[in-house]
């Protein structure tokens, strides 16, 4: 009787997500078409989403100049950010030659308040156990206005989704694979946070790891978008209006608590005056969600290869 082979013992995302690239790779004839120049095509492709998206966007920016109301702003905040998913769905079906369910509706709701919850849990435990340790003092504060809390929080994760995870990741996905995308646009998206107010090389690592490769993973894991959206809401939410944190060296102003980290701690400690998602304890509970994730994405994709065999 002939032995298995044994398994490599190294095999956390790539093989778990072959067939995940796959489902995001269109039929012959579409952009990301097989063939030696997809790489160069999805790059392009990518440069391309971009600019159409965040022409999109800037609307938010030409209306704040004429019409500087808050609710008003919000609200047409929202309809840019649907705008720019609907012409996403419309390229995509138009030029990768898909269905694109990445934005399947039907397990929004549960994977949306989902992700929410879990995102609101993450920041809890971080937040908790720096208080827990007496780096942080918490305080209570004065919640003045939570909708708007909720609508700011929901709406920068619907945003900054898109493009982070369905553009930027699965553009480099498709051009190198999973591995180097992760990392890739894990280093993009806390390159972005650079500009933030008291952001450093560190506050830019800390991001890329619990949110450029955390969210990513969740993405991966459901093959949608929604639980990535609900975590990185619901994460931003705890942050800044539950617990009155700097949300990525943002102020938060009327939260249930207000957060005060002890400066006699180093602030790679503390995440400083940039936030609790600075902190090695943040780091650690993202990079640990984010390995978790990817166990989960391996013994889903067994079962799936079981279950075909």
């Amino acid at each position: 009787m002939q032995r298995p082979r044994k398994r490599p013992a190294l095999e956390p995302v790539e093989p778990a997500s072959t067939a995940w690239l796959a489902s995001h790779l269109p039929a012959a004839g579409g952009v990301l078409r097989q063939g030696p120049r997809r790489p160069l095509r999805s790059l392009v492709w990518l440069v391309a989403l971009l600019v159409v998206l965040a022409s999109i966007l800037s609307l938010q920016s030409i209306v704040r100049g004429f019409y500087p109301n808050q609710t008003l702003l919000l609200g047409i905040a929202f309809l840019t950010v649907a705008l720019a998913y609907g012409a996403y769905a419309l390229l995509v079906r138009r030029f990768e030659r898909r269905d694109v369910d990445e934005l399947a509706p039907g397990r929004l709701p549960i994977e949306l308040l989902g992700g929410i919850a879990l995102g609101g849990l993450l920041m809890t435990a971080v937040v908790g156990l720096l208080w827990l340790a007496g780096v942080y003092q918490l305080v209570w504060g004065r919640w003045t206005d939570w909708p708007h809390d909720v609508r700011e929080t929901l709406g920068t994760g619907l945003l900054e989704e898109l493009l982070a995870r369905l553009v930027i990741f699965r553009m480099l996905a498709c051009a190198f694979r999973v591995r180097p995308a992760l990392a890739l646009s894990a280093l993009i998206f806390g390159g972005a946070h650079l500009a933030n107010p008291h952001a450093s090389l560190i506050s830019a690592l800390a991001i890329a790891v619990e949110a450029g490769l955390m969210l990513a993973g969740f993405y991966l894991l459901t093959g949608r978008i929604w639980l990535s959206v609900g975590v990185h809401a619901g994460w931003n939410f705890a942050q800044g209006a539950i617990f009155g944190a700097p949300v990525s060296g943002m102020p938060s102003d009327g939260s249930l608590f207000r957060s005060v980290p002890d400066g006699a701690f180093a602030s790679w400690i503390t995440g400083g005056t940039f936030g609790p998602e600075g902190s090695a304890v943040a780091v650690a509970i993202g990079s640990s969600a984010f390995l978790a994730t990817m166990a989960s994405l391996k013994r889903k994709t067994r079962l799936q290869r079981l279950g075909a065999g």
